[in-house]
């Protein structure tokens, strides 16, 4: 497709933010740029990570230091739409969830239930503080029959020096053990478009989801009905472009470049 016209019928850009807009600590040259063109041409924005480690107010902190102001409200997390699956699919219930203390706090202020024994349904998420133990006990209940959930598939996340394992890797790591898939949410799945839609107002036709990755970031778009834009500056390549079933329906060099057909 043509790089300006993809962008013609475009609203609202939900942004990948690491590999796409920063790696690690550093802003992607010409990503504030980005921004600018983006709210001079009356379009929107919004923060969607993969990564459920951090909180939106961390990512706004973070932001902020690279010179980019958002409100909370613009950023959206995996762990963000995992508490709303649970909320209305396991209300009240016991959960068990393997994640980092940001997220364990950010769940218990969303009034899930977590507990460490006899859950109703279990969580895996990208969690740096991961243990054997923390990794036997899941597995434990996941073969007494208990719901496996997952806030992401992600396998890699992005780094300045390369690529540490993600929630995706670990889940496989379970699987292998207990047989067991669990559901995914965050990007590519349905439930992360439904609230980037609730969020945002808007039809999916006027909605591009952007980012490094295909399995995720432009799978969440041409899988459900919206756009999906690769931008080169963090996993994928060309040559995964070439293996990949998920097709893109643009691929720009970065943000920066994408800015230019604005």
């Amino acid at each position: 497709m043509d790089k300006k016209m993809a962008l013609s019928d475009v609203k609202l850009f939900v942004l990948d933010m690491d590999g796409t807009f920063y790696l690690g600590d550093k802003i992607i040259d010409g990503s504030l740029d980005f921004i600018s063109k983006v709210k001079s041409t009356q379009r929107q924005f919004l923060f969607f990570t993969n990564n459920a480690s951090r909180v939106p107010a961390i990512y706004q902190e973070k932001l902020e230091h690279m010179g980019l102001a958002v409100q909370e409200s613009d950023i959206i997390t995996a762990g963000d739409v995992t508490i709303a699956y649970l909320q209305a699919h396991y209300p009240g219930k016991r959960v068990y969830l393997n994640g980092t203390s940001l997220l364990t706090a950010s769940f218990g202020r969303a009034g899930i239930y977590l507990v460490e024994d006899h859950p109703d349904v279990v969580v895996q998420s990208f969690d740096t503080s991961l243990t054997y133990e923390k990794l036997d006990k899941i597995c434990s209940f996941i073969r007494q029959g208990v719901p496996f959930l997952a806030t992401h598939m992600d396998i890699n996340c992005p780094t300045e020096d390369g690529f540490m394992p993600d929630c995706g890797a670990i889940c496989e790591l379970i699987t292998a053990s207990t047989g067991v898939k669990p559901k995914y949410l965050g990007k590519p799945c349905q439930e992360t478009v439904q609230m980037v839609l609730k969020r945002s107002g808007l039809q999916l036709p006027e909605i591009a989801f952007v980012g490094d990755r295909i399995y995720t970031d432009v799978a969440t778009g041409v899988n459900n009905g919206a756009k999906g834009f690769l931008v080169l500056t963090g996993e994928a390549d060309m040559n995964t472009v070439a293996a990949s079933r998920i097709k893109p329906d643009c691929i720009y060099d970065s943000l920066y470049e994408m800015s230019a057909y604005l």
